[in-house]
């Protein structure tokens, strides 16, 4: 059965499927039940009816209060609002990057790396982390037959930060998760003639992606970090997001096939 990797809306250009992607041990991530996005304050009525049909029934706002309040979220029938803003607006809560902390849990430089260094920066963030961990409760407490959305305003950084978790989580390689993050600059070259591209050139224009230069490497401010910092995602996933080990085979047993 083909699957769509992008939902053309009205509205939102960046809306799209997590699924499909393949992880190391040869299974796949399953269609229909995570979707990444940018900002839903554009859905048209007909956009709502499909986020109906397609039975989203989680909605996780990353963005900050004053996109909220400047963008609200328009709602569609039995969807639950959830406000999970990434970035911490408490300035006295900052991302733990003192030498010390950094070098007694091997915290990688990415001083040659500036998208990559806020990544890391958000990583490393207690608030940032709950709110991570926000969604893969979501993902864990999901019914088999509903989906669940995240995004930002462009679907890009935020959005991407939290795919590359999950996508993690589910055994992805660090190269495809490289081509999902850059997919959004793809697809906003598309922005004014609005003609989305098919799943045959999405596939050829994913294949000839350069993930070793340039914003290629932009989410290794995830990848490595967790890496370098904690062995590896399952470690990361116990002892900073608050899982165990039943937690993570149940979300792989959920969204792997």
């Amino acid at each position: 059965m083909a699957h769509d990797r992008i939902v053309k809306l009205d509205g939102p250009l960046n809306f799209r499927d997590v699924g499909g992607y393949q992880n190391q041990n040869g299974q796949k991530i399953k269609w229909n039940k995570i979707y990444r996005s940018d900002s839903l304050s554009t859905l048209t009525e007909a956009d709502q009816e499909k986020l109906t049909e397609l039975h989203v029934t989680i909605d996780c706002d990353l963005r900050s209060q004053y996109e909220k309040h400047s963008s609200p979220d328009k709602a569609w029938p039995n969807v639950h609002y959830l406000d999970l803003p990434v970035y911490s607006e408490n300035p006295e809560d900052r991302p733990n990057g003192h030498k010390i902390y950094r070098f007694l849990h091997h915290i990688p430089d990415l001083s040659n790396n500036f998208i990559g260094q806020i990544y890391q920066q958000t990583l490393l963030s207690e608030h940032s982390r709950k709110m991570f961990a926000r969604i893969f409760s979501e993902l864990l407490a999901m019914p088999a037959n509903e989906a669940l959305v995240y995004h930002c305003s462009a679907g890009k950084d935020r959005t991407g930060m939290v795919s590359a978790l999950i996508l993690m989580a589910l055994g992805v390689d660090d190269d495809t998760i490289a081509r999902d993050y850059l997919l959004t600059n793809k697809l906003y070259d598309f922005a004014v003639s609005r003609q989305l591209p098919s799943n045959d050139e999405i596939s050829q224009m994913v294949a000839k992606m350069n993930v070793t230069k340039g914003e290629g490497i932009a989410i290794h401010g995830i990848t490595e970090t967790v890496r370098g910092g904690w062995g590896d995602f399952d470690t990361f996933f116990k002892k900073e997001l608050g899982f165990n080990d039943a937690d993570l085979a149940r979300l792989r047993q959920m969204y792997l096939e």
